[in-house]
């Protein structure tokens, strides 16, 4: 897209605080759109998945990913016709993702070898230039293994789909974070279009932990004075299967000590870029990562 045709910023949000954590039903789902989120791309659900097909309409001209969150041999077909099988994994810890980009979708039917749950990312199309024609299919091997951060802020970072990929708006990557290490460190937002130092970028978060009982802690904030609207400050003990929407503003996680954490980051926006800003109160921190070493816990997950 040409700059002149991207927005400025984020759209103005107001949604209360407490609407921005959704949870999951008993089977697992959890969905957001546009119109629930208050913003202008991202629709987001995680889907139930088992031996018997599960429809799931996509909408029109929308591209759309699909990562295995826990299952095997995964199924996906699209108006009755194969896609991929995807080998998948038991959850989060036990490998490295499996996935699949597709450039539109009509009537999705996925299904598994047995009980497991799928991320299903869509976001409409634009006019860019470069967006692949058939579907990816994205194997452990080609997912880029990132250590991020030192000390007590080191984690794993997957990326499934990143900015080099042949998609249009969609970006996706999950995070791997050891017990009582911090991650999205330091806090960082994407709400206004000012590159090359930061994009608009929506973004949906949803967690894994190693034991289901865990829980980490997720916040999201605005700066006083900020231009995207009245302050707010949410704070959330996050649990399996949870949700949380990123509209605008800053949005660390820290893992609770004996627990490790994982959560999938879905992104949409008009620039193939993670560009973002830091809090200046502490974005200080990442310059003394250079004299620290990283925890020898990570990665957590290898090929």
């Amino acid at each position: 897209m040409t700059d002149a045709s991207v927005p400025p910023a984020a759209p103005r949000n107001d949604l209360p605080v407490e609407q921005h954590r959704l949870r999951p039903d008993a089977d697992g789902r959890v969905s957001v759109d546009p119109n629930r989120a208050g913003w202008r791309y991202l629709s987001f659900d995680v889907v139930p998945v088992g031996k018997h097909a599960t429809p799931f309409v996509v909408e029109p001209a929308h591209e759309v990913a699909i990562v295995v969150l826990a299952g095997r041999d995964v199924r996906i077909a699209d108006g009755g016709r194969h896609v991929a099988t995807l080998e998948g994994r038991d959850d989060p810890f036990a490998g490295l993702p499996w996935a699949v980009w597709m450039p539109g979708a009509e009537a999705l039917e996925l299904s598994a070898a047995g009980i497991g749950h799928v991320a299903v990312a869509r976001a409409p199309r634009s006019s860019r230039s470069g967006v692949a024609s058939e579907p990816i299919v994205v194997p452990p091997a080609a997912v880029e293994v990132e250590i991020r951060g030192a000390g007590s802020a080191t984690r794993q970072i997957n990326h499934i789909v990143p900015p080099s990929f042949p998609a249009d708006r969609l970006l996706i990557v999950e995070v791997l974070t050891p017990s009582g290490n911090w991650s999205s460190w330091p806090p960082h937002k994407h709400d206004v279009d000012d590159m090359p130092a930061e994009a608009v970028l929506e973004e949906v978060y949803t967690y894994r932990f190693r034991r289901p009982e865990a829980w980490g802690i997720q916040r999201l904030y605005r700066r006083p004075g900020s231009a995207a609207g009245k302050p707010r400050d949410g704070v959330w003990a996050v649990r399996t299967g949870e949700l949380v929407l990123v509209t605008d503003g800053y949005h660390p996680f820290v893992a609770a000590h004996g627990d490790d954490a994982w959560y999938l980051n879905a992104l949409a926006g008009d620039r193939r870029t993670m560009a973002c800003s830091f809090d200046p109160d502490l974005a200080h921190v990442r310059e003394a990562w250079a004299g620290m070493a990283p925890d020898p816990r990570v990665p957590l997950v290898t090929r």
